[in-house]
């Protein structure tokens, strides 16, 4: 049932070009005091997806790196069927605070989960030794925090989803699964507020989420190559006289980028001097695609002559999440009732997931490419994405929101709306940057230096 992820350990004094000498100094030091308390106790990492999400992109991260200081990390998927996820995800979202689907978590719901994670279990066990640490990743795998305990492990369950407020929906997701987390040793949590009031402030860690700045979603790229990689996949107008492109995958080997981007829209891409409003985001409901959709079409000034792009990945990609492929059937429904004349202007974009490092450098080179990027999220526990376009000195219009919050001061890296509701005030956001391109470029340099100190 479960099955092991292979991640390739990856030089950490690469990063000193980046980071400098006083944080390698410190990262160092850390890393020293890891060694020591761990001991021989063996890291496992258990989720649900090894791609296609902010969760699975921070594993291929942080194990690359924590596995060339010597410290034996290992991660693991664990399986289930559709009603498993379907369940899953109405937890995901109760946490966030929204009805999800509307089905029930009850007595039911309670039997699927525990069977499904049943021959996981038995599976872990398999591979966990008395006294390893086991980092068991968000609600899929919290059924697990028994059966690891019977095995003599310590149990850390690290939570990347969450809402400042709690209110009935996140009061009946964590109601669900707060029997399974009583016994765990730590807590880990993006944002204080996020963890439920019967958390035990002793056992809890608060930890930001961050970026490589080397992989190949944040490496350098040149406008040529962007451009390049763009045109190919058919994201943007045009031939690329470089044809298919290279780029350093994370393992330091050569990748090409071969696949092209499956995408709607009437005629073809953008051309590429034409202004780029970007939001690169799962097929998620909490991301709001459509209502980028419905704001972009109803209330950006025509005469910028913008394009708006939605990109996300392809829905087949991504495994545990059984919502995608609706969220994507109405954004593209929505965008089928648009006037002509708005449709032209408007692009949806599924990435192609066979290869998680080509997706990245698609995403790398239309982040980069963008005039602004948004992220209209009606919750959010962590923007990876928020802090990826930062990295790259993009404007950021995003909701006030969860951990966006603790990313974005509005005004000084992008500007920021209250209500995810209101289109109009959304609109007018990134009207104002692209009237105002020197204004746009001193919130993208402030990001990138607020990225730069604070996110990788």
């Amino acid at each position: 049932m479960i099955h092991e992820v292979d991640v390739q350990a990856l030089d950490t004094t690469r990063l000193i070009e980046v980071i400098g000498p006083e944080r390698t100094t410190k990262f160092a030091e850390s890393a020293a005091i890891a060694r020591s308390v761990l001991g021989n106790r063996r890291v496992i990492n258990v989720n649900s997806t090894a791609t296609g999400g902010g969760g699975a992109e921070l594993l291929q991260t942080l194990l690359a790196y924590v596995r060339d200081l010597g410290i034996d990390a290992a991660w693991f998927v664990i399986e289930g069927n559709t009603e498993f996820f379907a369940i899953t995800k109405r937890i995901h979202n109760h946490l966030y605070g929204a009805a999800g689907d509307g089905g029930l978590l009850g007595p039911d719901q309670r039997a699927v989960y525990e069977a499904t994670l049943a021959p996981n279990a038995d599976e872990l066990l398999a591979v966990v030794q008395p006294e390893d640490i086991v980092m068991l990743h968000d609600p899929q795998t919290a059924g697990l925090v028994g059966a690891v305990k019977s095995a003599g492990a310590h149990v850390v369950w690290r939570c990347h989803v969450g809402r400042d407020r709690p209110n009935e929906f996140t009061e009946t997701g964590w109601g669900f699964l707060r029997p399974d987390l009583e016994d765990v040793d730590a807590f880990v949590f993006t944002r204080d507020e996020f963890a439920p009031s019967w958390v035990d402030r002793d056992r809890l860690s608060v930890i930001t989420s961050s970026i490589d700045p080397l992989s190949a979603k944040n490496e350098p790229l040149t406008p040529t190559r962007v451009q390049a990689i763009l045109q190919y996949v058919g994201l943007l107008d045009g031939n690329s006289k470089l044809g298919a492109t290279t780029y350093r995958r994370r393992d330091g080997s050569p990748g090409r980028v071969d696949r092209r981007v499956d995408i709607l829209q009437t005629g073809p891409p953008p051309p590429a001097d034409a202004p780029l409003v970007v939001q690169v985001s799962r097929w998620d409901v909490m991301k709001d695609m459509e209502g980028v959709l419905h704001a972009f079409a109803n209330h950006v000034d025509r005469r910028f002559g913008a394009h708006l792009m939605l990109a996300g990945p392809n829905v087949q990609g991504v495994t545990d999440d059984p919502e995608g492929g609706m969220v994507l059937d109405r954004c593209n429904a929505a965008w089928r009732a648009l006037p002509e004349i708005a449709r032209t202007r408007i692009h949806l974009a599924c990435v192609p997931m066979h290869d998680p490092d080509e997706a990245a450098i698609i995403v790398n080179a239309l982040q980069r490419h963008a005039t602004v990027v948004t992220q209209k999220s009606v919750a959010e526990g962590f923007g990876l994405t928020v802090v990826e376009a930062m990295w790259k000195h993009r404007p950021i219009v995003a909701t006030r929101v969860g951990g966006i919050v603790d990313q974005i001061d509005d005004g000084v890296h992008g500007p920021l709306v209250d209500d995810p509701d209101d289109l109009a005030g959304f609109a007018d956001r990134i009207n104002r940057l692209l009237a105002d391109p020197a204004f746009a470029e001193t919130l993208g340099t402030n990001a990138y230096e607020r990225a730069h100190q604070e996110f990788l």
